[in-house]
Order: structure tokens, then C-alpha cells, then sequence
């Protein structure tokens, strides 16, 4: 049983409507009082799921499932190939590289000799293009902070240099490998901290040197919520700077020759579309983009001629969605999105569609490299019941075929995937994938867990997942909904869930449960739903709007007090995304009609819950879990579990230890096992 948590007369106007916050003192994460609050409501429960028997055959199968080598898609440098591999068990990747495919492998980097238990993770890396010299960023504990180094590959050794004050930072080598050009944010203390996120600055760091002696490149201080990453043309030639609000899609794009200390041009400066560079010929540009086109087109820009009507259109807008784009070969490699599932097709540079290359299976492209004169294409290949897996497509003969092979213990001829499709409330189809063993009978009493995230522009595609394989094990089926707020049907599909659309991602969510039940694969008391971050809204909302909906909800580092996101670490980022509630009127009626925090009730009978967050997780901060669990703790007063699960040494989830995502995943599934009584 959790204590009572104490609740203050704190109340805020917000455009004349007096909104309480009794529980903002846990916001200030670092006071005695917090801490010890959080420690008893993890101790609770670390009790509730400590007790549950079939908690150590939860976590030895994990294990057992989660052993099998694992790669990333290999990238060439120089005369070296480069990728990352995980035996198994390591609580973090290797990074390998070897001279030619099928050689032996080097160790260029292993971040398990960085930290005892794992928790410095290698988060950014950039080879130079000779291959001999990596750059490197590494995050403690899951931080989105990062700390660049330089390593030599052939001896393994590091240059003296640290740069620090790097949050999501692109690091663009000149090719002569004298050095690079990255973005970094104000040293901490510089800046008032709301402001810790703005002022990005990309600078120019000369390999040997220290970063006090970096030389400023580009910035915008009158435009402080602009962030800027270099990146540089293939040829070398075009030092190129991304430009971007937040979250937005919509960007900008400047440039200027490597070799010039004149200011950059401002070739798109409009931010009306997103313009993802994809290659050039000389001073011609290609760019994907969704200008005139919601679904994605690729267009020629020469820049000795920009004007807009000298814009040349390569690839035209197709029924499908554009997801990425990349030349080999001289070839537009286009990855579309059929229903959220990924084909890949071949265009040449005129424009002309030249052949498919056919995938193993409905599913996902996860990664994708290639150089524009070399033959050959790498890409990885998932599905629910497909592990990650590495391919090599060779343009000659063109063949796809698989680089390692990727041994699994789990057997998949007895379970199936199917795509079906369901009416939102407002009559929009929205696709959903269901993974369950063959034969399913439909009596209404399946277990069901349902994922979902429907936001930021992110699509949800075929993925192979550890938890999803025990949760179908044991008979449950695994439900992934791809909500308006992705990008699975293009731009217009994004913004029918957000900001003041945003109730459209969870009346589809609901939908979706809704529909489980009506065609007899479950019934409310056997639906659980499950979603981290923007997901973490997306199920907290949900679950309040209809608690009788659903059995069970897993909330993961979720996002759940909309008045206040925005004053927090990277929260307004997110502004673009969901709206500003304290300077916007507007905003604040349909934010504050949907907000978790503010819309739990007293005498309603809320579902068992588990809410996570971690310690580090300098995103979303875990005060939006710890108001959220203090809140429904104090509203709900029945039997049913109110839990809040908190992790030491983690952040948001990039970098997490395999050793922590076993005790995580295991916490999940035991819950949910014993909420349902699935032995």
C-alpha cells in the first residue's frame, strides 16, 4: 500500500480558470522530502512485483530469447567497413570494423569497459572519411548529454580533447580529416536555465586541439530556438547546416563551400516544408521534401539558379509515403510505406522507376547505407516474428541477400501477423497489426496488449520485440496501432493528431480496443494498453477518458502535465507538437480538456497501473510520472494496483543496459501476467 502523499494549495490562473496543482513541490526532484517520497512509492512497489512467483521464469526466459547476436547496418569508410554488434548479453554494442566483408573483425570501441554496469552507452559516432579517425559521444545514465572524443582506429587510442555541452549534436568531418564542425548548446550556468536548450552554435574543432580554442562557425542568438547540424555534401565540397525549430518537421536548410569563410546562404529559409538533403551533383541539391506533396517527392534545386521556378520535380508524389531516401549506385534508393510496412524501389536519376527489390516479408527497414558510386546496398530487415536482420543487395546481380545470420531460439511457425482494419469515431480507417499464435479462437477472452504512440511524426512499422514474444507466448495476442499523429499516410496523417487534434489519437486508440472487443478477441477486464513517452500521454489519456476500456496500463515515461511540459529541459521542443497552454487561450481549452493530470476523478474505478520513469531522464522529467501516480493514488481509493516503478542510473531510454531492459521488461510482463492470471 502506498502512503498518502502530501497535497498544498497551490493554484494557477490560467486565462481565468483557477487550475489546482497539489502535488508541483515534486517537481523540485532533488529536495529530501521528494526523494523520500520516491523512495517509499518504489519500495512499494518493488514489494507488490517481488512477490510474484512466476517473476524469476519471467526473467530466465527473457533472458534465454534475448541471447542471439545481434548487428547494425554496416556503413564503408575509407576502405573499411564499419557496424556494431551485441553477442547477446552485453549491456552495450561493440563497435567493429573490417577491411573487407566476411574478414576478421576489429574492435574500434566497447562501452562495456566504460562503465561496470553499463550505464555509458555510445551514443553518437562519425567516421572520417579515410576511416582512421572516429569521433565519438558517450551519455552517462541515459542522459541526452554528451561528451565527444576522438579515437584513433588502427591503435585504438584517444586524442586528449573532450568537447562537452552537446545535446543531440551532428558531428560533419572535413574530408581531409583535419578535423569537424558539430553543434553545441551554452556551457550550463552561461544561460538562465530555460534558455539551457536554446542558443545552439556550431563550431569548427581541429583534430589535436582543445575545445576552448574551437572556432565559432554559425549562429543565430536573435533566433534562439533555431538549432542548427552540420552535415557535409558527399563529395566534399558543401558544408551544409540543418535548420530546425523543436519538434517541427518543417525545416530549413543553409550552405556555404567548405572552404569558405563567407556567410552562408540561406538557400530554403521559409520553413515551410521539411527538406531532407539527400545528395548533389556539383551544385545541384536533391532533396526529399513534402512541399505540395503531404506524401513526399524528391526535387533537383541548382543552386547557381534557386529561384523557385527553376525548381525541377525528380520523383513525383506517390499513393505511398516517402520514408527515406539515399543514392547508391548513382540510383535513388526510396523507401515507401504501404500501410506501414516498407517497400523499397529503385529510380534513376532521371527519375525513371528502374525496379522493387523484394523484402523477405511484411515489415520493417530499419537501417540503410551505401555510398553513391559503390554497387552494393545494406539495409536491416525486421518484423514482429523476423528478427533484425542484415542484408546485402547487390546492384550488379541485383540479389538481396543476408550479410550474418542472426540464430534465434524463438520458433515462429506457430504464430502469425495479420494487418486488419478498423473505423475511428470520426470514420477515419486506421490500420492495426495483430501477432498471436495460429488458430486463434475468437471467445472474447484473449489477453490483449495493445501498443501505441501516435505523435511527432513517428511511424510505428513491423519490429521484433522480446516482451511482444513472451506476451504471445503465453497466449496473448500483441496489437500495434498506427494512430493519426505518424507519419504512416504522410503529413496530413500528422496533423490530423496534433495540437488541436489531438483527441483524435486517443478516439482511435479507443477505436481500436473497441473493435478487439466487437469481433470477440477479448473483452475489457483482458485489454491492457501500453505506451512510453508520447505514448505514455497517449495511454494515460486514454485509460482516463475510458477506464472501463481497459484491464490493465503500462505508462512509461509519459508525458502527462500539459499546462507545465514546456518549462522543463527539452519540453519546448514540443510546443509545434501540442500547443503552449500558458500564453495561449486557445491552446489551453483543448491541452487542459485532455491533460492526465488535470482530468482524474474521484469514484471512478481506474484500472491497475503501472507508471515508470527513471532518474536521469532529462526529456521528460519523472515529476510528470510522480504527479500522475500521486494524483490517481489519492483519487482511487479501490483494490486495484496504482504502482510507480522508478529506475536508478536511466534516462528516457537511449543507451539503457540489456541488463536493465531485462529487469524493466520483466517487471511488465510480471505485471500483467498476474493482473490477468496468465501461468
Amino acid at each position: 500500500m502506498q502512503p498518502a502523499t502530501r497535497r498544498e494549495d497551490t493554484v494557477e490562473d490560467y486565462h481565468g480558470t483557477l487550475v489546482a496543482d497539489p502535488y508541483r513541490w515534486l517537481e523540485e526532484v532533488s529536495t529530501q522530502e521528494t526523494q523520500a517520497w520516491v523512495q517509499e512509492q518504489h519500495s512499494a512497489t518493488r514489494t507488490y512485483l517481488d512477490a510474484i512467483p512466476d517473476r524469476g521464469q519471467i526473467k530466465q526466459r527473457y533472458r534465454e530469447l534475448f541471447n542471439y547476436p545481434r548487428y547494425s547496418t554496416p556503413y564503408k569508410k575509407g576502405e573499411r567497413y564499419f557496424f556494431s554488434k551485441n553477442t547477446g548479453l552485453q549491456n552495450q554494442n561493440v563497435l567493429y570494423t573490417q577491411p573487407a566483408l566476411g574478414a576478421n573483425m576489429q574492435a574500434v570501441l566497447d562501452p562495456n569497459t566504460l562503465s561496470a554496469d553499463g550505464t555509458i552507452a555510445l551514443t553518437n559516432q562519425a567516421m572520417s572519411e579515410d576511416g582512421k579517425l572516429l569521433a565519438y559521444g558517450t551519455s552517462k545514465s541515459g542522459s541526452d548529454w554528451q561528451e565527444i572524443r576522438i579515437r584513433r582506429v588502427d591503435d585504438g587510442r584517444d586524442y586528449d580533447e573532450v568537447i562537452r555541452y552537446c545535446k543531440f549534436a551532428s558531428i560533419a568531418w572535413r574530408h581531409d580529416s583535419t578535423g569537424f564542425y558539430y553543434n553545441r548548446l551554452p556551457e550550463p550556468g552561461t544561460v538562465p536555465e530555460e534558455d539551457q536548450a536554446n542558443y545552439s552554435k556550431v563550431y569548427w574543432h581541429k583534430v589535436g586541439t582543445q575545445q576552448e580554442e574551437d572556432q565559432l562557425v554559425f549562429e543565430r542568438p536573435e533566433a534562439k530556438e533555431l538549432s542548427f547540424s552540420p552535415f557535409i555534401s558527399n563529395d566534399g565540397v558543401y558544408l551544409l547546416l540543418n535548420v530546425w525549430c523543436g519538434t517541427d518537421p518543417k525545416n530549413r536548410i543553409y550552405y556555404r563551400e567548405v572552404t569558405s569563410d563567407e556567410p552562408f546562404i540561406r538557400l530554403l529559409d521559409e520553413a515551410d516544408a521539411s527538406y531532407n538533403f539527400v545528395g548533389n551533383d556539383g551544385a545541384i541539391f536533391y532533396f526529399q521534401t513534402n512541399l505540395d506533396a503531404p506524401r513526399g517527392r524528391i526535387i533537383a534545386i541548382d543552386t547557381t539558379k534557386s529561384e523557385r521556378t527553376q525548381w525541377r520535380e525528380i520523383v513525383s508524389e506517390q499513393s505511398d509515403v516517402m520514408d527515406f531516401t539515399l543514392i547508391v549506385n548513382q540510383q535513388f534508393v526510396l523507401g515507401y510505406m504501404h500501410d506501414a510496412h516498407h517497400q523499397v524501389k529503385l529510380y534513376n536519376k532521371t527519375g525513371t522507376f528502374l525496379r522493387e527489390i523484394e523484402l523477405p516479408t511484411l515489415g520493417s527497414i530499419m537501417g540503410v547505407s551505401g555510398e553513391p558510386d559503390d554497387d552494393e546496398l545494406f539495409l536491416s530487415f525486421t518484423s514482429f516474428l523476423y528478427p533484425s536482420t542484415v542484408f546485402r543487395y547487390d546492384f550488379e546481380r541485383h540479389e538481396l541477400k543476408p550479410l550474418w545470420e542472426t540464430p534465434h531460439t524463438f520458433d515462429p511457425s506457430g504464430y502469425e501477423t495479420r494487418q486488419v482494419f478498423f473505423t475511428s469515431k470520426d470514420g477515419t480507417r486506421v490500420p492495426m497489426f495483430l501477432t498471436h499464435k495460429k488458430g486463434l479462437v475468437l471467445n472474447s477472452t484473449n489477453p490483449v496488449l495493445i501498443y501505441g504512440y501516435g505523435g511527432f511524426d513517428i511511424s510505428l512499422t513491423p519490429s521484433f520485440g522480446i516482451t511482444p514474444l513472451l506476451w504471445i507466448e503465453r497466449g496473448g495476442i500483441y496489437a500495434v496501432v498506427n494512430l493519426r499523429g505518424g507519419n504512416e499516410y504522410g503529413e496530413e496523417w500528422h496533423k490530423a493528431g496534433m495540437l488541436e487534434k489531438k483527441q483524435n489519437v486517443f478516439d482511435d486508440f479507443i477505436a481500436a480496443a473497441e473493435w478487439l472487443i466487437e469481433n470477440k478477441y477479448s473483452n475489457p477486464t483482458r485489454i491492457a494498453i501500453e505506451g512510453g513517452s508520447n505514448g505514455g500521454l497517449l495511454v494515460a489519456a486514454s485509460m482516463v477518458q475510458r477506464p472501463e476500456l481497459y484491464g490493465a496500463v503500462i505508462c512509461r515515461v509519459p508525458v502527462i502535465d500539459m499546462l507545465r511540459y514546456h518549462k522543463f529541459t527539452v519540453g519546448r521542443y514540443w510546443i509545434s507538437e501540442y500547443g503552449d497552454a500558458e500564453h495561449n487561450p486557445e491552446h489551453f481549452k483543448f491541452m487542459y480538456a485532455y491533460s492526465p493530470l488535470h482530468n482524474v476523478k474521484e469514484g471512478v474505478e481506474y484500472p491497475p497501473t503501472l507508471i515508470m520513469t527513471a532518474d536521469t531522464d532529462d526529456r521528460v522529467i519523472p515529476a510528470h510520472a510522480w504527479k500522475f501516480a500521486a494524483t490517481l493514488q489519492h483519487a482511487y481509493q479501490g483494490k486495484n494496483p496504482i504502482l510507480l516503478r522508478f529506475e536508478l542510473k536511466a534516462g528516457h531510454g537511449m543507451g539503457k543496459p540489456t541488463a536493465k531492459i531485462i529487469e524493466e521488461e520483466s517487471d511488465i510482463l510480471v505485471f500483467l501476467f498476474q493482473t490477468f492470471s496468465m501461468q
